[in-house]
């Protein structure tokens, strides 16, 4: 798969098959993404790999804190906003809507609602988990260079026929990760990722995410 093919079939899957994934497929992965670039090469990043028992334990527990509503909040951790300016706050409803509204989910409809946020920390059913994080000392910039083998990493699964989902959603329920994965207290979670092989027969991974238009985020200067 060239990388034109493999950037624009990447997309957020929501449902995935039971197929398991060969610890070698993942190690190639991982290995291709060490060329991802960090500042000054100091490639500051660490992933955990889970799957079978210790990723079912991670699901059990998660679920549990999810269904007693003891979540933490995104900007506990300086992670997200606690108020969202409208450009970024609508861009976000009109994921949600269009999600939704493919599983045919009312608005006002919390049961449901919950039940497909949920869906979140099993990991929509993928064999592999992986969480990602960074040295607790380190600034912006490291967060950045993170981001960047992190996608690197998505781009290198579409090379090997399967698909991810990035979670955002795992850094409201951290203490049964650091617990199960043995992550040590100096580090900070920057995402957890599901990772498995596209269930294509679900309607939620027909969804594809809209983008703005380059004139809306790019500007061009000294050109003629």
């Amino acid at each position: 798969m060239n990388i034109e093919d493999a950037i624009q079939s990447r997309k957020s899957v929501r449902a995935f098959l039971d197929t398991p994934v060969e610890k070698d497929t993942i190690e190639r992965i991982l290995r291709l993404s060490q060329r991802s670039p960090s500042g000054t090469n100091t490639q500051p990043w660490h992933v955990y790999v889970c799957t079978g028992e210790v990723k079912d334990a991670i699901v059990r527990d998660v679920c549990a804190l999810f269904d007693q509503g003891k979540a933490s909040k995104y900007e506990d951790y300086d992670y997200y906003p606690a108020e969202w300016k409208p450009v970024h706050r609508d861009r976000r409803r009109q994921l949600g809507w269009e999600l939704y509204g493919l599983l045919g989910i009312e608005k006002g409809d919390r049961e449901r609602t919950a039940q497909q946020s949920r869906r979140n920390f099993q990991f929509f059913d993928a064999p592999v988990g992986l969480f990602f994080t960074t040295d607790a000392y380190l600034g912006r910039g490291s967060w950045f260079d993170a981001g960047l083998y992190m996608q690197t990493v998505m781009l290198a699964a579409r090379g090997e026929g399967l698909h991810t989902c990035p979670q955002a959603a795992w850094i409201s329920f951290q203490e049964p990760i650091f617990r199960h994965l043995n992550i040590p207290e100096d580090q900070v979670l920057l995402s957890g990722l599901a990772m498995g092989y596209e269930d294509t027969s679900a309607i939620e991974n027909t969804l594809v995410s809209q983008r703005e238009e380059l004139e809306n985020v790019a500007t061009f200067l000294g050109f003629d």
